[in-house]
């Protein structure tokens, strides 16, 4: 396999894991919602179809690797377990046989479960708290068993639901069933196995971790005794399968945990609570004697997300140093994840300091990201943002559980940016019965989203755009130093649009519909923002007009409003220097449902950690020429002394006109949401005209 573009070469090198050939050193790592066997199904689990159609197209698109993740040995509701289910397994061999036409290797992540990370719903809270409906649902769904931890301790989701201690029996019943699964998968034709995990705080991680488990047994207190779990599990999968069955940890170096539901941000040096470099150098090197393949591996807990899962504040390539470093203690290959750039990627696999590259929320965002690669067609790729809009939004904040919508529980692994990812029968290119001149009203992400969609089914597309430039408030949103791939994706929209016969006018503004000739219009005029009615409030500066770079800010700065963007604002204040302060009037920073834990726990450690002032439960009373007048849940008021004050107190629809029969209103024009909304509903709208 051979690359036009010589940085990338290593990248498309084979290699072994065990006795298994890999084409190339791209693995598409495991993701919450692309099990083969189903996630979350009310009907138990059974080969999920979509999933395997996901896996196949990329692996057509030259992907050596692919672990789906992740199957829970147990399903999640009825209780049975997967070995018991031996149908999908038959399934599973007919699909193995066209993913190994493509030349693409599959291995199987296994999960023993999740114990105190199990995202216990704000709908499933309640009746596990209360005796009789947790008897009395538990046919359906053992809530008790999926919270078993090694310990009892406090759920990561719900503080106030304390996790039982796991039985040793329960502990055997999941090594058999490690064992026996990975054998029905063997004889299926899977290459391989992955144990989850070592990793991210799951059920085998909180047993290898002092802080969660306080056992006194054989799988408590030593070092042996905590790792005892998961050295059994691969030594029971090779007993069954034979020494020669590749089997994979899913394995964090490093836990970045500072305590219960906080973690160690970059730059902070707050000492290890979790597991630390020393102990990992050991652990890596006894799990491999244990019988392991291979090390997948990252760093984090679900108390420190943003590790594991990092969203666009992070660094690229955020764990290679580590993974790098655990590499010198094992003869097996290592696989690092983590926001990895291919480049840097190739580089240190020619350097040998690591054998693969761990990809997963890309292959979300463009399926053929690596076909393109290999064309040195780069501008072509479109880029995942780390928005987690799509693809894994588990949500909480202050005295909440898990928010996600249930929808979104059972639809894990779609992608903000891509509306067809793992939504094929919904969402996908068919031709229009008949060709219509289609008028577009804003050049945004969801005009012309809109644009793309009824040009690919043949209508003929007019855009316009009242500014000089397509991006709308996104170009506004992509305005932060670490928004290098909003901005990225700004640019791929506007390639994208030349490819196909769409008329773009720019610097035209529609102010009325009655001249627009079309036979369809699509109004995605977006959103305008929220004006507070405050005394001296005009001595405020809007969030867009600062982060269009309209209006500039001194040294200490305030922003009312600790939602998302006057988060991400305060962030980027901080990034360059200055010192911004936060007044939010909910009791938590970012509260919105839908925004992953792992973006909204970032936000929250780096404030707390490099000591940002945020004034929780606090509202603006005023807005003064050097400073704010605020006032506390108590009603006390007082004054924060403030160079600039930013208001970021949110938008409202801003439609240029109401929905009719042939317009259509879309994005934020319709109901302010996020990118994910503002995409979808393009679809939705576009794919019926």
């Amino acid at each position: 396999m051979n690359t036009t573009n010589e940085k990338y070469e290593a990248l498309f090198t084979p290699w072994k894991i065990g006795n298994v050939e890999i084409k190339n050193r791209i693995v598409m790592c495991p993701m919450g919602g692309t099990s083969l066997f189903g996630w979350f199904e009310l009907t138990g689990c059974g080969f999920d179809k979509e999933a395997a159609k996901l896996f196949l197209e990329r692996a057509n698109n030259n992907v050596g690797l692919i672990i789906p993740g992740i199957a829970p040995l147990r399903d999640t509701f009825w209780g049975k377990w997967l070995w018991q289910n031996p149908k999908m397994f038959d399934e599973l061999k007919i699909f193995m046989d066209e993913i190994h036409k493509t030349g693409a290797k599959l291995f199987v992540q296994l999960t023993a479960g999740m114990g105190r990370s199990w995202a216990i719903t704000e709908l499933v809270g309640p009746l596990h708290k209360n005796k009789f409906t947790r008897a009395l649902v538990k046919p359906i769904i053992d809530t008790s068993h999926e919270l078993a931890s090694p310990s009892e301790q406090p759920s990561r989701w719900a503080p106030d639901i304390i996790c039982p201690e796991m039985t040793k029996e329960q502990i055997h019943e999941i090594i058999e069933a490690f064992a026996k699964t990975a054998k029905l998968c063997m004889d299926a034709g899977v290459d391989g196995v992955e144990v989850h995990a070592v990793h991210e705080g799951y059920l085998l991680d909180q047993f290898a971790i002092e802080f969660f488990n306080k056992r006194t047994d054989e799988y408590g207190g030593s070092f042996e005794n905590r790792y005892r779990f998961a050295a059994e599990v691969v030594k029971a999968i090779k007993e069954t399968c034979g020494k020669d069955f590749p089997v994979s940890l899913r394995y964090s170096v490093e836990s970045k945990l500072k305590g219960f539901a906080e973690g160690i941000v970059p730059g902070d040096d707050a000492p290890e609570m979790g597991r630390n470099m020393e102990e990992s150098e050991r652990a890596a090197k006894y799990l491999q004697d244990a019988g392991y393949d291979m090390l997948n591996a990252d760093n984090g807990t679900y108390d420190s997300w943003y590790w594991a899962h990092p969203p666009m504040y992070m660094p690229q390539n955020c764990n290679l140093d580590d993974v790098a470093h655990i590499k010198k203690f094992v003869d097996i290959p290592v696989v690092c994840a983590g926001r990895m750039e291919p480049d840097v990627a190739a580089a240190a696999i020619a350097e040998g300091k690591i054998d693969g590259m761990g990809v997963a929320r890309q292959f979300l965002a463009d399926p053929q990201w690596i076909t393109k690669l290999l064309e040195d067609r780069l501008e072509d790729i479109k880029p995942c943002i780390c928005c987690h809009s799509g693809c894994f939004n588990f949500s909480s904040s202050k005295g909440h559980y898990n928010t996600q919508d249930l929808t979104d529980t059972m639809g894990l692994a779609r992608c903000a940016i891509n509306a067809e990812t793992m939504q094929s029968k919904k969402h996908y290119i068919k031709p229009a019965r008949k060709a219509k001149n289609i008028a577009v009203i804003g050049g945004g992400i969801g005009g012309m989203e809109a644009a793309l969609v009824c040009a690919k089914r043949g209508h003929k597309v007019t855009l316009y755009e009242k500014s000089d430039k397509l991006g709308g408030v996104f170009i506004a949103a992509a305005a932060p130093s670490f928004k290098e791939k909003d901005r990225d994706l700004i640019a791929w929209y506007r390639r994208e649009l030349t490819k196909y016969p769409i008329e773009v006018k720019l610097n035209a503004e529609v102010k009325s519909l009655e001249g627009v000739d079309a036979d369809e219009i699509i109004v995605a005029t977006g959103s305008t923002p929220n004006r507070i009615p405050v005394p001296g409030i005009d001595n405020g500066i809007q969030a867009i007009d600062f982060l269009l770079g309209k209006k500039s800010v001194g040294e200490n700065v305030t922003i009312i409003g600790g939602g998302l963007t006057g988060c991400e604002i305060a962030y980027e204040l901080y990034l360059q220097g200055k010192k911004p302060t936060i007044v939010e009037m909910m009791d938590d920073l970012v509260v919105t449902p839908g925004i992953c834990l792992a973006n909204t726990s970032f936000l929250r450690d780096f404030f707390k950690a490099n000591k940002v002032p945020v004034h929780l439960e606090t509202k603006l009373c005023e807005v003064l020429d050097d400073g704010v007048m605020v006032q506390d849940k108590n009603g006390v008021k007082y004054k924060i002394a403030a160079d600039s004050v930013i208001l970021s107190t949110g938008y409202r629809p801003a439609p240029l006109a109401e929905k009719a029969k042939h317009v259509h209103v879309i994005g934020d024009a319709s109901k302010v949401g996020n990118l994910r909304t503002v995409i979808w509903q393009a679809w939705d709208v576009c794919m019926k005209l």
